[in-house]
């Protein structure tokens, strides 16, 4: 049985995760009593009822204290089934920004009337156990819902051969670096087509952004450069037993540069038997 842990700040995303899993076949159940876990590890081993990819949703809602949270993950470990951990987060101010967005309250703030700002200080601290054992940690803080669920289900979709998810991320450095890339490579040195008018609006998955990127000498050799690079170290990260490898590739804004070359190096990798997804954070948002 396929066995996972979804947890995570309130407001980072858990609910959205559940329906991208349940939609590629997990048996999803959200709010899980942290007594209860043991027995619904036992329901979903027994003969008719047995499930091939199962994922529980545990978070502060059922887990009140540090305490709970590692009487837990014993419990777990105790039935001696292998079982790994999705960990969703973001940043204070975006889960303060949509608790206020969406006119909620966090369920710390609810049952022990605490200020937002220490609810989730609070909720951090009692969650740190599962975050410190999760195989795949998830920051949404600037991710939009399809590209978390996009995330989501390029984690659990087959990979083929290779043990380690490969993802490779565009980027903007105006707005910020991923919080979870590994590997940040920056591409701002090359000829930059934002400055030439009809290619300002287009992005770099139009054709005459890609040609205008890679025609200069130097993209043509940063590229090579870059290949070689993760053609040397992405073996290594698989020998070191690396879940999950997140390379980001900035420009300025994360529409031109960065695009182009983060699809370029996605096919790169598939040419040598890797199955990256891609996304382009920054891809929509206005210059």
């Amino acid at each position: 049985m396929n066995f996972w842990v979804v947890t995570g700040l309130s407001g980072a995303g858990k609910s959205m995760a559940v329906n991208a899993l349940e939609d590629i076949g997990f048996f999803c159940i959200d709010n899980i009593p942290a007594g209860l876990v043991p027995r619904i590890v036992d329901f979903a081993l027994q003969g008719e009822n047995q499930l091939g990819r199962v994922a529980v949703v545990m978070d502060i809602r059922g887990l009140r204290s540090v305490e709970q949270v590692e009487q837990a993950l014993a419990a777990l470990d105790e039935k001696q089934m292998e079982y790994d951990i999705l960990f969703l987060d973001a940043s204070d101010a975006v889960i303060r920004r949509r608790y206020k967005e969406t006119r909620r309250v966090h369920p710390m703030a609810m049952n022990d009337k605490l200020p937002i700002d220490e609810a989730i200080r609070r909720e951090r601290e009692i969650l740190q156990p599962l975050r410190d054992r999760a195989k795949y940690m998830i920051d949404t803080s600037q991710l939009s819902v399809a590209q978390t669920r996009e995330r989501i289900c390029g984690l659990f979709l087959d990979r083929g051969q290779c043990a380690m998810s490969l993802n490779i991320v565009s980027f903007g450095f105006k707005y910020g670096l991923p919080p979870e890339a590994d590997i940040v490579l920056d591409v701002r040195c090359l000829p930059n087509p934002f400055y030439v008018p009809e290619l300002k609006p287009l992005t770099g998955m139009d054709q005459p952004v890609v040609d205008y990127v890679m025609a200069a000498p130097e993209s043509q050799e940063l590229l090579r450069r870059y290949e070689s690079m993760l053609e040397y170290s992405l073996p290594l990260y698989v020998k070191e037993g690396k879940s999950q490898l997140v390379v980001a590739v900035g420009c300025t804004g994360g529409k031109h540069r960065s695009i182009t070359f983060a699809r370029k190096l996605a096919d790169y990798c598939r040419s040598l038997g890797y199955t990256p997804s891609v996304l382009h954070r920054d891809a929509k948002r206005t210059m």
